[in-house]
Parts: structure tokens; sequence; C-alpha cells
């Protein structure tokens, strides 16, 4: 679960079955009792009617907090991490940072590294589309240690250029202009 939409989705069934729960979060619902099979089976159901999938193995579990976490830095904290992203998740999810980077390698196919860059170069296209902060800005609030290192990254995620990413909305733009 990574937005308010689908908090609420989990929430209302929840309530819909019944169900007493403590807390929603990002990717995790904290109930009160256990479900009974049938419950699990209909919880599951419903929320696969919303696009989102039930996970109750400990390893998906995990591999969706991990997920969460590097999310909600991202695209939502403007703090920079005073510790290593890597102690930061161990310290967070009380496992060791070399087991849970292997557990996500293996099923995600791709680096918590990789995973986070993507995330990263996502949030700076979008800071891009939005028009309102300098490039300089830009990689000061997402935490690069200079623009050249952002536009690096950039270019080799992306393929193109911060700015040649931008001039590309910008004719897009005019195009519908012209309309």
């Amino acid at each position: 679960m990574v937005c308010i939409r689908c908090k609420m989705v989990v929430k209302e069934e929840l309530t819909k079955l019944g169900v007493p729960y403590t807390t929603v979060e990002l990717g995790e619902a904290e109930i009160r009792e256990s479900l009974t099979p049938e419950q699990t089976a209909l919880f599951r159901i419903a929320l696969l009617k919303s696009g989102l999938e039930l996970m109750d193995d400990k390893k998906s579990v995990l591999i969706e907090k991990i997920k969460n976490i590097i999310i909600e830095l991202v695209h939502y904290s403007e703090e920079p991490l005073i510790v290593k992203f890597s102690e930061y998740l161990a310290q967070k999810l009380h496992h060791d940072y070399t087991y849970m980077a292997n557990l996500f390698s293996e099923v995600q196919g791709t680096t918590i590294e990789k995973f986070i860059i993507a995330h990263r170069i996502e949030r700076v296209k979008e800071l891009l589309v939005y028009d309102e902060l300098s490039l300089t800005e830009i990689a000061y609030q997402m935490h690069y240690s200079s623009v050249s290192h952002l536009s690096n990254q950039f270019k080799k995620v992306t393929g193109l250029t911060p700015s040649h990413f931008k001039s590309l909305k910008d004719k897009r733009r005019s195009m519908l202009e012209d309309m």
C-alpha cells in the first residue's frame, strides 16, 4: 500500500468483514485477532478486486516493507538521512542488511540500490515536470552530492540529460498549444 486510497480500501474491507484493527499503514495492517480461513479468503478477493494483494508470508512482507521505506524516503521525506541507508534499513526493520539485500535481489531481480536510484530518478522527473525548482535545487532536495552526480545518474537511467527531458515536456506543451 503506497497511497491513502490503498489504506482506505484496506480499512473499509476489514470493517466489512468485522475484523477489528489497530492501525493500517503503508504496506501493513495490524489486526487485533487472527483471521479465520474464510475471512482471509474473502479479504484476499476484496483486495484483488481493488488491485491490491494480501501478503502473508514473512519474506514477501519484508520485501514490501523495504519498498515502502524506500518510497517513503524518496517521495515523501525532505530530511536527509543522518546514517547510511543500509544502517537505517537494518535498524528500522530489525534485520541484517546483507540478508535483506540478498533476499530483495533474489525476489525482485534488482538490487536495493538500483531500486532506490530508479525511485530517485522518477522523483527528479516529477520535479522537472513541475518546473518549480532549478536543477541545483532539485539536486539539493534529492540529496545528490552535486548537479553533475544527478545529471550523470539521470542520463544513465533514462538515456537523456535532465535538460533534454525537460525540453521534451516543453515541446509537447507547445505542440498542444498549436492545435
